[in-house]
């Protein structure tokens, strides 16, 4: 009891896509396993959702369920708490839902007076209660007004990959960029040979257009490769048939078991940093295909270090079947596409070492939170 008393008290906040929630889930372990205490807060259906806690672990992570504020119906159906259960039109009217659960997080926060807060860049309005109520360590504006807040920002890579970015950033933002290391349909698969599987996914809020979709389709056959499609369901479908061939799921799916299966080989994908850790601790090939926000940098970062192959694209934006074949084949077959498959199977040594990422990132963070955080302040 006492030494649960005495541990550091740290306060979970990621933002309402799976994509986010699953790394703070991670992350909530490795901090458990640390020795530090964890409030992790979310919605009840998002929390009966995440994988079941490791039992040893049970007493340290704290599971806090806040309901989302509901709105009129025909903005947010009933039980629609994350960005998979409404369509890509909807999820403003999440981001307003989610907001309005900022009355209850202030509540947590003075009735249990956490050390540090750990967020997402969505709950800006975190910073207002974390002031309020001293709280000392807050975490990565809807963006900006995080990181200009924040005593320190954590990132989910380690020196291995990507030091002289992670150098960089913090001489940009003049405060501590701390690395936490990376935290790292089966019949069907059980059938295939050894890496000659694509498994093809661009995240849940990744909104494709009609065209899109047919060109990567055709892209995808002008490849001559065995792939597996997962595809969230385009509003512009009025059935599945409507939207892609039998190759795709309709839906989420298991990304991380799937792309451990042997028989994958590469992924061709939006660049998403959890869906870049989750490739590249299994050493599958990598090809890019961009349409978000941050994501032309990771792109950026695994192209220079020879991890992976971006699709062309034209000045317009626009992308080919004919350039999504030839990016696939030479990342998965072709001669000179050998030198990307060796470096990530060189890179899994990194990506997946748990002992790195456990013993030397959160165990150099924890102790950031008990020395040196203190210290500036």
């Amino acid at each position: 009891m006492a030494e649960k008393e005495n541990a550091i008290h740290v306060l979970m906040l990621p933002r309402s896509a799976f994509g986010h929630l699953m790394p703070f889930f991670q992350l909530s372990i490795a901090l458990a396993k640390a020795g530090v205490h964890v409030s992790f807060i979310s919605t009840p259906k998002k929390i009966q959702r995440l994988p079941k806690m490791p039992s040893t672990l049970s007493h340290s992570v704290h599971f806090v369920q806040l309901p989302l504020p509901s709105l009129d119906n025909e903005l947010l159906a009933e039980g629609a708490e994350a960005t998979v259960d409404i369509p890509f039109e909807k999820v403003q009217y999440l981001k307003a839902a989610y907001d309005q659960m900022q009355h209850s997080v202030k509540q947590f926060v003075a009735n249990q007076s956490p050390d540090c807060i750990i967020c997402d860049f969505s709950p800006h309005w975190i910073i207002d209660i974390a002031l309020e109520f001293q709280v000392k360590v807050s975490d990565s504006e809807r963006l900006a007004r995080v990181f200009n807040a924040s005593e320190a920002i954590l990132f989910r890579s380690c020196y291995e990959i990507g030091g002289e970015y992670l150098n960089a950033f913090q001489k940009l933002v003049g405060k501590p960029v701390i690395p936490i290391g990376l935290l790292p349909i089966f019949e069907w698969l059980d059938k295939q040979a050894s890496k000659s599987v694509v498994f093809v996914g661009f995240g849940s809020e990744c909104k494709l257009s009609k065209d899109q979709v047919s060109e990567i389709a055709y892209g995808l056959e002008e490849s001559q490769l065995l792939l597996l499609w997962a595809l969230r369901k385009p509003s512009w479908a009025s059935n599945d048939q409507d939207s892609l061939p039998r190759s795709c799921c309709m839906g989420w799916i298991p990304q991380q078991e799937i792309l451990a299966h042997p028989s994958i080989g590469g992924s061709l994908f939006h660049s998403g940093w959890g869906s870049v850790i989750e490739t590249l601790q299994f050493g599958r090939s990598l090809v890019v295909l961009l349409f978000l926000a941050d994501l032309p940098l990771n792109a950026r970062l695994l192209v220079n270090k020879g991890l992976a192959i971006e699709v062309r694209r034209n000045e317009d934006g626009s992308f080919t079947r004919n350039d999504i074949g030839t990016s696939l084949r030479q990342a998965m077959v072709l001669e000179e596409g050998k030198k990307i498959r060796i470096n990530t199977r060189e890179a899994a040594a990194i990506v997946g070492n748990l002992k790195l990422h456990q013993d030397h990132y959160i165990v150099a963070f924890v102790l950031f939170l008990k020395d040196g955080i203190w210290k500036q302040i």
